[in-house]
């Protein structure tokens, strides 16, 4: 992305000794701080607590077979499912 910045002229001076220093491009220069810089603008992540889920006691299957979808309907929500 190309954009236009005005920069303030202490912080020109800074990125100048920087990039002296490193030689490196300004565009580099800049780019390594704007992400440092937003990564710590970014709030802190809290540690999610792991889901648990717990089991229940359903009973006993009130079917013998449940090979045929339609029995286990029937069963389930009366002779009038369709």
């Amino acid at each position: 992305m190309r954009t236009t910045l005005t920069i303030d002229d202490d912080i020109a001076v800074q990125l100048q000794r920087l990039r002296e220093t490193q030689k490196r491009s300004l565009k580099s220069v800049v780019n390594e701080l704007l992400r440092e810089g937003l990564k710590r603008t970014r709030p802190p992540r809290t540690p999610t607590q792991p889901f648990k889920t717990r089991s229940v006691s359903l009973g006993k299957c009130l079917l013998s077979n449940v090979d045929d979808i339609a029995d286990v309907l029937a069963v389930a929500e009366g002779e009038d499912f369709r």
